[in-house]
């Protein structure tokens, strides 16, 4: 987790500097403004002696747009009611989705380590202190664990019943907010679906009150219909990869929470027969 809170600082770190770089090449320096207003008269003088046209001074290349330039007037060419309701389906799904996987990472835990930690705990101070190394570890291993060995006492058949009926129990809360995640990933082309519809049924509503079908008015009521269909899918598309993530960092778990499962099964065992 400190390496994410790492990573995510250096991204906003590296994001203000370019932001910082990119006022300053707007802005300018103050040499570079003094240069600019010495350069603005001399070419006041020449275009006084010159009889080149205004029209050619001002012709200007256009830039190119970047995409996120595009798809911020993309937006606000659409209708607000609908980009509106995209919009927060996309917030309120990525919301579900950074606070799954924050839970997802802070569950994980080295198993490993764990494992050798109470297998040399049952050894040098027997279960009780095994039971506070499982307290004071996070995650769901550790939960599994700490059930497995407060029923240590009544017989290994009942730690298996424990560990089965617990896991399935940390199973529902690691799954937890996936429902709603799947509805925003089905919502939002069925929203930019209907944007659409609606917008069609405008467009064919100012056709019949311009009472003909002009070339300008078809092409610009289609294209803001279609714009909703379009972010709808973009929003599908983003939700649809974290919900991928956030599966397959469960489904990584659950086999984590299996497999050593088995291990501490066999760990007790040991400690059992060797007791007797």
């Amino acid at each position: 987790m400190k390496k994410l809170f790492a990573f995510l600082t250096i991204i906003v770190m590296l994001s203000l500097g370019f932001t910082s770089l990119a006022f300053a090449q707007n802005e300018g320096t103050p040499d570079e403004m003094a240069q600019t207003d010495t350069t603005a008269m001399e070419n006041d003088s020449v275009a006084q002696q010159s009889a080149v046209p205004a029209a050619t001074l001002k012709e200007e290349v256009a830039e190119p747009k970047d995409f996120q330039q595009i798809l911020k007037e993309k937006f606000i060419e659409g209708d607000w009611k609908f980009m509106g309701i995209v919009l927060l389906t996309l917030i309120f799904g990525l919301a579900l989705s950074i606070e799954r996987i924050i839970y997802l990472n802070l569950s994980t835990t080295n198993t490993a380590k764990l494992l050798n930690k109470v297998e040399a705990a049952l050894e040098s101070g027997g279960v009780d202190k095994a039971k506070e190394i499982c307290k004071n570890t996070r995650g769901p291993v550790a939960g599994i664990f700490y059930q497995g060995l407060d029923r240590y006492n009544e017989g290994i058949d009942m730690v298996e019943k424990s560990i089965v009926g617990y896991g399935s129990v940390l199973m529902g809360r690691l799954e937890s907010g996936l429902s709603w995640i799947g509805l925003f990933i089905a919502l939002a082309p069925m929203l930019g679906f209907m944007g659409t519809v609606i917008g069609m049924i405008q467009a064919f509503d100012d056709i019949a009150a311009a009472g003909d079908i002009s070339p300008t008015i078809v092409a610009s009521g289609i294209k803001v219909a279609l714009l909703t269909t379009v972010f709808g899918l973009i929003v599908a598309i983003i939700l649809q990869i974290f919900n991928n993530y956030i599966v397959s960092k469960i489904d990584s778990l659950v086999n984590n929470m299996e497999d050593s499962s088995i291990s501490f099964i066999d760990i007790l065992t040991k400690y059992k027969a060797s007791n007797k």
